[in-house]
Order: structure tokens, then sequence, then C-alpha cells
């Protein structure tokens, strides 16, 4: 079993920048891909990042990709999201996710996090 805790958000004004954390416990995360999902309200859960096991593999929504950067230190058990160039858009509740192998639809991934609140001002 996993337990996966995710942290960072905040309110920040458009162009700024934020760093999620996701921190894991009960069980190594080097045995999981990770993966970064996001909900605004009214919206369905959509995909945002994810990263294989070693690092070594990543993708991103074309909606974040080259503002966005998904990483994670297997020593400390966290994977992060360097959120950059924020838009008002990228307002959501965010999520980290564990599973198996990184995929870019939330059905695969087996623990999640509560949710940490992005609030982006114009």
């Amino acid at each position: 079993q996993v337990q996966v805790v995710d942290s960072g958000g905040g309110l920040v004004q458009a162009g700024g920048s934020l760093r999620l954390s996701c921190a894991a416990s009960g069980r190594t995360l080097i045995r999981y891909a990770m993966g970064w999902f996001r909900q605004a309200p009214g919206k369905e859960r959509e995909f945002v990042a994810a990263i294989s096991w070693n690092g070594g593999t990543t993708y991103y929504a074309d909606s974040v990709k080259g503002r966005f950067t998904i990483s994670r230190d297997n020593a400390k058990n966290t994977a992060y999201l360097q959120m950059n160039s924020l838009k008002p858009e990228d307002t959501a509740v965010y999520h980290c996710a564990a599973g198996a192998v990184p995929t870019l639809t939330p059905g695969p991934y087996n623990y999640w996090g509560q949710g940490t609140q992005v609030t982006v001002s114009s």
C-alpha cells in the first residue's frame, strides 16, 4: 500500500511559478510511475504530466508542454511538478498519482493524493 500526499498549491499571478510536491509513504516510490492530473470546477479530470519509475520517460499534455516539468527524486520518495508561466486556465485542483506505468489516463493509477488547489489570477 502506498500513501500519496500532494502539496505546494496556492494563489499566484499569471506568469508566475509554483512547484507541487508529491510525497509517498508506505512503500518506496521507485516501484511506481507517477502522474499529475488536474480538475477544474465543472470539468473532467485531465492529464497533465507523467514520468516513468526511473525518470527516463516523461509525457506532457499539449496545454502545458514547455511550461511544466515533471521530475522525481526516488531517494526522497518524492515527485515534483514545476509549473512556470502559469495562466488563469491552469486553475484547478491538482492530484498526483502512482501506478505501474506512466499512462495518460487516470484509470491505471492505483494511488492518489488528496489534491492541492492552484489558483492563477489574471
